[in-house]
Parts: structure tokens; sequence; C-alpha cells
């Protein structure tokens, strides 16, 4: 039991955790802290100790949804808010790292997870988003934006639904959008994003997706709208994509694409582009230098997905013969929309059971608070990273967002 004390005392010293271990013994580790409400927690045997012991996000994450990390004061919230208040990305150390070996075994599967050919990346986009559409709507806000929204105003108290609204009208506006435009939504999910812009601008959109679920919901609630003829959804890979749009769009969607295929992506943006196109791409990201994707959320929730570094985005859109017209970094918006997706799986916990069972439960609150504190505690950001063709396409300052996306919020 001696490792894990040692590691349980360097890795908690800010707020309380109590730990009961198998034995009956319990320790409580850290000093009590305002911002931290005190976590009680424990381990129904030896084996949840290995885990941790090896890679705690992992080990404690899978013995957390086996039901052998018991949580008896506080959440799993709580606890991974504490946990992680231990180990800010600011402060430059990381105590719930992997083991040296295991980091080293993850760059390596690193390579050949994030390789994404056709087959593996639908088979990857079919693990995560071809679930239950019940349970998106358990969550998500009525549009079902699965991606980070944009808080124009004050977080503690502005609905998810407004901030998603916030988040199109964000986008929309960078995008410069006319009526007529041709644009093109890679990953376009269940449609809101496409049906926004054409509600609010009059562009023709045509989403792609590899989900054979979000193609249904796209196509049904085009048809419903009236606006089939202007709104259209493929299945189909976008590196398979022809034709030419004025604007492309892709929110959410290039942490499914690996680094391997960066250059390719990016060319083919360019390529799909008429001379006077804008490309904007949305994603999440590092904040730090290239990494790796942990192992809980490899093998559990994201098979293939990968959160790149700008510098990674940079470099593989060098030699395009474009301009990166513009770069946001989004610092906190993520966690404030994690946090109302947890508290919203957390108030749906029955429908969600009987949906699936206890254990699919637990894995999904541990995958939305381990996000969140990657978000508000971690390394991870959102980047809006916009493209253009042409230097002559957009305005030479950035006022024409702030007024289009002011008129969009109005509207």
């Amino acid at each position: 039991m001696a490792l894990i004390d040692v590691f349980l005392r360097r890795a908690f010293k800010r707020g309380e955790l109590t730990v009961t271990l198998p034995n009956g013994t319990t320790q409580t580790y850290g000093r009590p802290d305002p911002d931290l409400p005190p976590v009680a927690i424990r381990f129904a045997d030896n084996g949840v100790i290995r885990g941790i012991l090896r890679d705690p996000a992992l080990g404690a994450g899978e013995a957390f949804m086996d039901g052998r990390l018991l949580i008896e004061r506080g959440d799993v919230f709580d606890f991974l808010k504490l946990a992680t208040a231990n180990s800010l990305y600011e402060d430059g150390a990381n105590a719930l790292d992997a083991s040296w070996a295991r980091r080293l075994a993850g760059k390596v599967a690193h390579r050949w997870q994030t390789h994404n050919a056709r087959a593996r990346a639908k088979r990857n986009v079919a693990h995560h988003y071809d679930l239950s559409d019940r349970l998106y709507d358990l969550f998500l806000d009525a549009d079902r934006q699965y991606s980070c929204a944009y808080y124009a105003g004050d977080p503690a108290t502005e609905t998810l639904e407004q901030a998603q609204d916030d988040k199109k009208a964000h986008i929309a506006a960078k995008l410069a959008l006319e009526p007529g435009m041709r644009v093109l939504d890679i990953g376009c999910g269940w449609g809101g994003m496409a049906l926004y812009l054409h509600a609010k601008t009059g562009a023709d959109v045509t989403g792609v997706t590899l989900s054979e679920e979000q193609l249904k919901v796209a196509r049904r609630r085009a048809e419903e709208a009236g606006v089939s003829d202007h709104v259209r959804f493929e299945l189909i890979d976008y590196r398979n994509v022809t034709g030419t749009f004025d604007r492309i769009v892709s929110v959410g969607m290039f942490e499914h694409v690996g680094p391997a295929n960066y250059p390719a992506f990016f060319r083919k943006v360019r390529d799909l582009l008429t001379p006077d196109g804008v490309a904007l791409v949305h994603t999440i990201g590092r904040a730090n230098g290239p990494g790796f994707t942990d192992a809980f959320t490899t093998k559990y929730i994201f098979p293939g997905g990968y959160n790149p570094a700008l510098s990674e985005m940079m470099t593989a859109s060098n030699g395009l013969n474009w301009f990166v017209s513009d770069v946001e970094t989004l610092r906190l918006h993520y966690a404030h929309t994690l946090k109302a997706w947890y508290d919203r799986t957390v108030a749906a916990r029955d429908a969600i059971v009987a949906l699936y069972d206890d254990r699919f439960y637990r894995m999904w609150t541990f995958y939305l608070a381990g996000a969140w504190a990657a978000f508000a505690q971690g390394g991870l950001v959102n980047y809006q990273v916009q493209f253009c063709r042409n230097r002559h396409t957009l305005p030479i300052t950035r006022d024409y967002m702030i007024d289009g996306e002011r008129r969009l919020r109005a509207w």
C-alpha cells in the first residue's frame, strides 16, 4: 500500500481527499480549500490501486465504471475537479500522468490509432455518434449542437440553448456569407449548423457526415423545414467530395482526422474552395505542443480521436498558397458547455440507465467530468482558424465579424 500512499500524497495537496482502502484503513490527503469540496472514495479491491498506479486516468475511470471505485462523499465531478486542481496546466507539472512506460506505449500506439483510413474512420464515427438518439436528446440542446458553445453573456445565467445559438452566429459571421453562396459543412452532425446558415443567410448548404444515424435526422429536419432544395446532406467521406464551394465550415470534426491526414485534409479543403473562397475550422486543440490522446478517451469514447496543437495545424496547412486569415482561441467556453452537459446527464440518470445500464451512465459522467477538467484546469482549448485563398476576399479588419455577429444574434 506504500506506493499508493506516496502517489496520493503527491497528487492531492489542495482540498481534502479521504480514501478507504480495501482492508478498511482510511487516510485523508491534502488540506481544506474553500474552492474545493471535500471528497471521500473507497477502493473495493487491490486491483483498483494497481490500475491507478499504472495509469491514473484510465485506472480510475475503469474502476469507477465497474463500481470498484466508490465515491462516498461528493460525486465524480467533484472528484475529478479536486484531482486536476492539484495538477493545473499553468503550473507545468502533472501528478496524474501515466507511468513513463505507459506514456511511451501511448505515443507509439497513437500513430496507428489515429491513421483513420476511410474504413476505420467510418467505424470510429459510428462508435460514438450512432448511439441512441434518445441519449443525445437528454443532455444536448434542442438543436443537438455537440460541440463547444459560445457564451457571449454571463455563463452563470446564460442557457445552453442561447450559448449554442450564439456559437452558430459567431461562426456564421466569420464566414461572411451572402445569399446564394454554396457552403460545404464537413462533419455536419445532426444538421443544425447547415440549417442555421441557410435560414440566416440564404446560402445553399451541403452537409457531409459518416454517421448514418445523424444523416437520417439531418435529412428529416431539412424536409420538415421545407428546405431540402437548399440544404442537402450526404453520407460521404470528405475526401470523396467533388465540386467547388464559396465557403467551407467544419465544426468538431477535425478531432477525428488524425495528424497523418492533416496535410491531405487542408489540401482537400483548399482545392474545394473557389478562388475567392473562405474556410473555417473549429476544433478542440492543445494549448501546448503535440501529444497523444489519453487511454480512457481512446478506448471508450473517441477511438481514433486526437486534439491537435495549433502548431500541427499550421504546419500541415503550409505550402498551399492560401492565407491563415484569422485565429481565435476559446479558453473556457467548452468548460461551461461541458458543465451544462454534465448537469443534464445527471438529471437524466434514470432515463440513461434505462437506455443502457449503470456502467454506461458512470462511463458517460466520467467522460464529461473529465473533459470539463481538461478545459477548466488542463491544457485543452478550442481553436477557430479561418483560411482564405484571395487576400482581397475579406475586409482587412475584424469589424465585419463583430457587426455580423450582432446582427445575427439580434435576428
